[in-house]
């Protein structure tokens, strides 16, 4: 099983030199992928409930900087050349699909196609209306931007006719550089984002979910695929625990979890930032050190 490192994007995980020492770690003590998150918006007393957390509020200040996330990858990239990258998780309905779809390739091309992109369908109705767009209907828009992505992708020149996308014969260049497709993740935890995963992504990411919750909702997503006539082990299976500790790492191979990703806040400074790179190495990779 893999181990991969959320931990870039936020307050001082947001400055360039915390990014460049964080990412250079994380490639040379053996983390498979980096991921990085995204809020455009956040407002300072929401009425929206977190679904991440037990009393329904995000931990991070409304006051914090927050990258945008294809934008921090694109910096990570420059300064590694192994490790992969995977947005945790864009929020799909936020943005023109035609945009991400060429924003996300531009990406994969600038990192020699190491790019994942995570999205999700969003939980914040404050920030849809900031952003100009409805926030009932977001899981059909999630749906219909996946499909007209992938058009995008894999046709030149592409035309969809989608519920909430449509274009006719038009060329978004460049194309993702393995076959013209690019990975696509789903993130969230409910039974309609693991439905979402099976039916038009590539692999699932289970956010801060307790370890005890993950072979549960890993059955789900192994009948979802027995449902739809598609194979389990197609899909990548990526959970960052709410409660994890290295002891859960071997029932979590067991259950069919793919990658465990780690998430943290690093320090302010590079030379610390760096050293907790190698710490979380030898809890979670390096158990043997």
């Amino acid at each position: 099983m893999r181990v991969g490192l959320h931990a870039l994007g936020i307050g001082d995980g947001a400055r360039p030199e915390v990014i460049r020492a964080v990412a250079t770690a994380a490639e040379r003590h053996g983390f498979a992928r980096l991921w990085c998150g995204e809020h455009v918006v956040l407002v300072d007393a929401p009425a929206s409930r977190y679904p991440y957390s037990a009393d329904g509020r995000i931990a991070v200040p409304a006051d914090a900087d927050w990258l945008d996330p294809l934008l921090a990858l694109t910096f990570a990239a420059a300064v590694t050349s192994r490790i992969e990258l995977a947005t945790g998780v864009l929020l799909l309905p936020e943005h023109n699909p035609v945009l991400v779809a060429k924003q996300a390739a531009t990406l994969d091309m600038l990192s020699a196609g190491r790019f994942t992109l995570g999205v999700g369908v969003g939980w914040s109705a404050e920030e849809c209306a900031a952003l100009g767009v409805p926030f009932a209907g977001r899981g059909r828009r999630t749906d219909d931007y996946i499909a007209a992505m992938r058009t995008l992708w894999a046709e030149d020149p592409a035309s969809y006719t989608g519920e909430f996308a449509r274009f006719d014969a038009i060329r978004v260049n460049p194309k993702p550089l393995h076959g013209g497709r690019l990975p696509v993740v789903v993130g969230g935890n409910s039974d309609a984002a693991l439905r979402r995963a099976v039916i038009l992504a590539d692999g699932w990411y289970g956010f801060a979910i307790p370890a005890a919750d993950v072979p549960a909702r890993i059955a789900v997503l192994a009948d979802e695929c027995a449902h739809h006539g598609r194979a389990f082990d197609e899909l990548t299976v990526a959970v960052a625990l709410s409660d994890g500790t290295p002891d859960h790492l071997p029932a979590l191979d067991t259950a069919g979890v793919t990658e465990l990703v780690v998430v943290g806040a690093p320090p302010p400074a590079p030379d610390a930032a760096a050293t907790w790179v190698a710490e979380l190495a030898r809890t979670w990779i390096h158990l043997d050190e």
